[in-house]
């Protein structure tokens, strides 16, 4: 073939790299985070039980009685737990975060995922050694400085909105929320079964918690040696000239719809003098959905488990790896907001705003996790749904924001303004 002669293809090959894929790492990493979650609660569950027999066999007491004791323990566990999981990371996220934008992409994914194969291995020594369970409290610090959940799906997001077109971008962000989704239900389902492999105290979990740290590690390596940065795919005529340096804010939001591309944006027309205002309050509306809607699921997702294992339910391990199906598809709306954050903000600061959101939803994971877990406890005996009563009203509470971010930005219609009708 003469080298005149151009391959048909040729325009769209740059755009098939699988090495600038993040979804291997993000299903590896979530199937470790779904098998270490279920492997801490049956291994948190069994120490406690371990402690009440012995003092059961010291002090008879009603079997009710001793099942609330071990209800509250975990239940205290849980907060310190989810106090350190959530507030350390607040000392590294974000630096984490403006060195990716300053100088690799890879940064914030590769040292949060360092901390993340380190927290899994810490549970694998618990139960290899039977160290007792505030040792664990040490292993989630160390996970939190290394930046934590925050940093690293920060990351994420970053490179799949880098490496989509913006009339794409929701559409990429989703998909890899959904592998995100179905890799923790994959891992959720094995669990139980994981966990039950090896019988005795000193024993169980183990095969867990290795699958555990095996999928981490796994991560950790593609991301270091594999993944690539993808280039961004924004085309220059879609740029525009004049962008608010102080906020990172670009162009004019028109919809939440993903595939609706902004007509003024493709045009290059400036916007008017009056659009970083409304670009910083749709972006204010949009955190304040998030954060609603983050109150709702996180104290769901935390009181959730205890709930189940308790009577009248009583689930077994296998059975506690099944809840994870009824939170399947959770978190696409939060995703949806972050596409719609995307097309407000520049590229170069993807990711310091993306950790500002997710710190924020951290913050807001933290506070939830105590209240919820304190309502549990004194509820308990007289409505143990309670928390999900509270649940079910701050998810309607979140449409409010949004809505009149939808009201607002109301999509160009060729029968006129909708609002007007």
């Amino acid at each position: 073939m003469s080298p005149e002669v151009t391959c048909p293809w040729r325009g769209r090959l740059p755009h098939f790299q699988p090495r600038t894929w993040i979804e291997p790492v993000v299903a590896s990493s979530q199937v470790a985070a779904s098998l270490y979650d279920a492997g801490l609660l049956l291994v948190v569950k069994a120490s406690y039980a371990a402690g009440g027999s012995s003092n059961h066999s010291a002090s008879p007491s009603p079997r009710g009685a001793l099942e609330d004791q071990q209800q509250r323990a975990i239940s205290n566990f849980y907060i310190i737990y989810n106090l350190v999981v959530g507030l350390s990371p607040l000392l590294s996220a974000y630096g984490l975060g403006w060195l990716s934008d300053r100088y690799h992409r890879k940064i914030s994914i590769c040292v949060s995922l360092l901390g993340f194969t380190l927290s899994r291995l810490g549970l694998l020594l618990k139960v290899l050694l039977d160290w007792p369970v505030e040792v664990l409290y040490g292993a989630a610090a160390l996970n939190g400085l290394c930046g934590g959940f925050s940093a690293f799906w920060s990351g994420v997001m970053a490179l799949g909105s880098l490496g989509s077109s913006e009339g794409r971008r929701s559409v990429r962000l989703i998909l890899i929320d959904m592998i995100l989704g179905l890799a923790g239900f994959c891992g959720s389902m094995a669990s139980g079964h994981l966990f039950k492999q090896i019988a005795g105290h000193s024993g169980q979990g183990l095969i867990l918690t290795a699958c555990s740290v095996s999928c981490a590690s796994f991560a950790l390596l593609y991301s270091l040696l594999v993944l690539k940065v993808p280039e961004s795919v924004a085309k220059p005529r879609q740029e525009l000239p004049t962008v608010d340096t102080v906020s990172g804010t670009v162009g004019t939001y028109r919809t939440l719809d993903p595939d609706q591309l902004d007509k003024q944006c493709a045009r290059g027309d400036p916007p008017s003098p009056g659009k970083a205002k409304t670009h910083k309050t749709t972006i204010s509306l949009l955190f304040v959905g998030a954060i609603i809607y983050d109150l709702a699921v996180v104290g769901t997702v935390d009181v959730m488990p205890l709930f189940v294992l308790r009577e009248p339910l009583s689930w077994n391990q296998v059975q506690v790896g099944y809840a994870r199906a009824v939170m399947l598809f959770a978190l696409i709306p939060i995703t949806t907001i972050r596409s719609a954050m995307s097309k407000l903000i520049k590229g170069s600061s993807y990711g310091k705003a993306f950790v500002i959101l997710q710190l924020s939803l951290a913050l807001t994971g933290v506070v939830t996790s105590t209240l919820y877990n304190k309502i549990y406890q004194l509820t308990m005996d007289m409505f143990a749904g309670s928390c999900f009563a509270i649940s079910s009203v701050l998810s309607f509470l979140a449409i409010i924001p949004i809505s009149i971010v939808a009201y607002k930005e109301v999509p160009w219609s060729p029968y006129g303004d909708i609002r007007e009708k």
